[in-house]
């Protein structure tokens, strides 16, 4: 097994890019949250997506100032448009937890993703993760805490602890810059 060790050198947010690219995601990188309404509209227009799966109130309002419908219900072409916990540096993933996907395993949600986050939830590593959710949520930890880390959803991972478990997405990150 070939595990990459983080660019020495690089800060975690162009750490992050680097192997987030490298794992077929497509990233927009916004500066301020108008960016972030544009391009939320072309990646719908782009796609011919005109109803999008959305639990999050706020992403609902996003959703409706770019032009786009949100649906509670669920289908395999729906795309999915979500927040996450954080963004992994180390290896390019996602984490979530059930605070986005509720109780819904990730490969039973879309084979599309869309993923509003802030450069703010960048952190090196799942240990930095994992203690940050444990500090945020103080006794009443989210459940459903997943990775996505492949954003090809033909590809197979060649890692064999993700036998069985393929929760690769098709993921557009909408990284808003907060700092």
């Amino acid at each position: 097994m070939d595990i990459e060790e983080p660019i020495l050198n690089l800060p975690l947010d162009e750490n992050f890019v680097h192997y987030f690219n490298k794992n077929e995601g497509k990233f927009l990188y916004c500066t301020h949250q108008e960016e972030v309404n544009q391009n939320l509209l072309h990646i719908l227009e782009e796609n011919s997506w005109d109803k999008v799966l959305c639990f999050d109130n706020d992403l609902q309002k996003m959703l409706l100032i770019a032009g786009g419908n949100s649906t509670t219900t669920q289908t395999s072409l729906t795309p999915f448009f979500t927040t996450c916990e954080h963004l992994i540096a180390k290896d390019g993933s996602i984490l979530f937890s059930s605070n986005q996907l509720k109780e819904i395993k990730l490969k039973d949600l879309p084979v599309h993703f869309i993923v509003f986050a802030k450069t703010s939830q960048i952190v090196s590593n799942n240990d930095d993760a994992l203690m940050n959710i444990k500090n945020v949520y103080k006794g009443k930890i989210p459940s459903n805490i997943s990775p996505i880390k492949n954003y090809n959803p033909n590809k197979k991972s060649e890692d064999f602890m993700d036998y069985g478990n393929n929760n690769a997405k098709n993921l557009y990150l909408l990284l808003l810059e907060d700092l």
